[in-house]
């Protein structure tokens, strides 16, 4: 009897379940929960997820490191404040998923304009940390603008580049341009000269795709190599950095490359499996444990293979994206899910590549998975989007050979 009960129960949920999520469902809710790319949706959960433990994990070290005589953090502080990050971002992730086409790039037009308006006021208003003013102070927490700007940026960008479907004498190359050049020179004022690489190179992809010439790509490449040059000339940050990374000098080791010896010393202390959650002990000299570092904290605990797992999942997200957008025949909707989608695959490389040792430090969070409130909330607001752009009809057969199949 109480198995009969039971199943009849299980069947009653799932017949509520399925006449409110069903396809046959015309509502807003509806019509999201069928169009919306689940796959992707649950690989952004899992990397929220995996960023929780992770915080976890590094919350003792870093707050040990931060307390001072006026001031103690308890030891699972920047845990608990991630949560509430993680609790308001989802929201945002999901609201913005249920956008148009229409109204993502409209939002993302005026996003533009006020975000490099705050970037301009930053030398005035902004806060300044570690000798940098990257964020605007809000009392309870900080607003960092170029966070924001970044997919909002992307959108942007795929918008103008989308134009050339219009009117190909446009000179869309040097719009963008020009647009990414401004982005980048206020970048490099706070400075942040990490975030004006990510800039810098989702544009270049973005033209790639949007099938500029291989000679105008070329000339762009080239003026890269020759901007990298004179930055490490007449750019005082970066030519520390790649100094710092290049030429060590045994005598400043402290200085210099200390972050990028204790990184690498942290992630590989734990070997393949890791020493467990807890049993880290390298990470208490790591400073920024919980952001720019964190992946060397998973290393460390965790192991090599959870490394190479979150690796995976990166890479999971832009192949599937990627091969979603074969048969995409909207140039906008391609050009802004690609570039979103490399946005976040370029971000994820540069933290790991720096946490390896393979690149000089550069201050760039791992997506989804280091703590902060404007990282996490601008990653969800771009997933979001990213999810938007992505949204398909599952009837509606996009691929040319469906298409003729379905006339015959």
């Amino acid at each position: 009897m109480t198995d009969v009960l039971r199943d009849n129960a299980s069947r009653g949920l799932r017949g509520r379940v399925e006449e409110r999520l069903g396809r046959g469902n015309r509502t807003p809710l509806g019509l999201w929960f069928w169009e919306i790319d689940r796959v992707l949706l649950l690989l952004a959960f899992l990397l929220i997820a995996i960023g929780l433990v992770a915080v976890a994990a590094a919350s003792p070290a870093s707050a040990i490191r931060y307390s001072d005589g006026e001031k103690t953090f308890p030891a699972m502080y920047y845990f608990w404040r991630q949560a509430m990050w993680v609790t308001v971002s989802i929201p945002f992730m999901l609201g913005t998923s249920m956008l148009s086409t229409t109204a993502a790039r409209r939002i993302a037009l005026v996003g533009t304009l006020v975000l490099i308006v705050a970037l301009m006021a930053l030398p005035f208003v902004g806060a300044e940390v570690n000798g940098a003013r990257r964020w605007i102070g809000l009392g309870f927490t900080q607003f960092q603008p170029s966070e924001f700007l970044k997919p909002l940026f992307i959108v942007t960008t795929a918008w103008l580049l989308s134009l050339r479907a219009k009117d190909p004498e446009l000179p869309l190359v040097i719009i963008t341009g020009g647009l990414t050049a401004l982005v980048g020179g206020l970048l490099m004022l706070q400075p942040d000269f990490g975030q004006t690489v990510v800039f810098g190179a989702v544009w270049m992809v973005m033209l790639m795709i949007a099938g500029t010439s291989p000679k105008a790509i070329g000339a762009l490449i080239g003026s890269a190599v020759a901007g990298i040059v004179a930055a490490y000339f007449f750019y005082g940050t970066a030519r520390t950095r790649i100094d710092a990374f290049l030429f060590p000098d045994p005598d400043k080791a402290m200085t210099d490359h200390y972050q990028t010896d204790m990184a690498h010393a942290t992630i590989t202390g734990g070997g393949i499996t890791g020493t467990g959650p807890g049993g880290g002990i390298v990470k208490f000299k790591l400073p920024e444990a919980h952001t720019d570092y964190i992946f060397s904290v998973v290393g460390e605990e965790f192991g090599l293979m959870a490394c190479a797992a979150i690796a995976l999942v990166f890479l999971a997200i832009v192949v599937r994206v990627f091969v979603k957008l074969l048969d995409e025949e909207d140039a906008f909707r391609l050009l802004a899910a690609s570039g979103l989608a490399v946005q976040l695959g370029i971000q994820a490389l540069i933290n790991m590549a720096v946490n390896t040792g393979i690149a000089p430090s550069k201050g760039m969070t791992l997506p989804f998975i280091s703590y902060g409130g404007s990282s996490m909330i601008a990653l969800s607001i771009g997933f979001g989007l990213l999810l938007a752009f992505t949204r398909r009809n599952p009837y509606l057969k996009r691929s040319p050979y469906s298409v003729a199949r379905s006339k015959q």
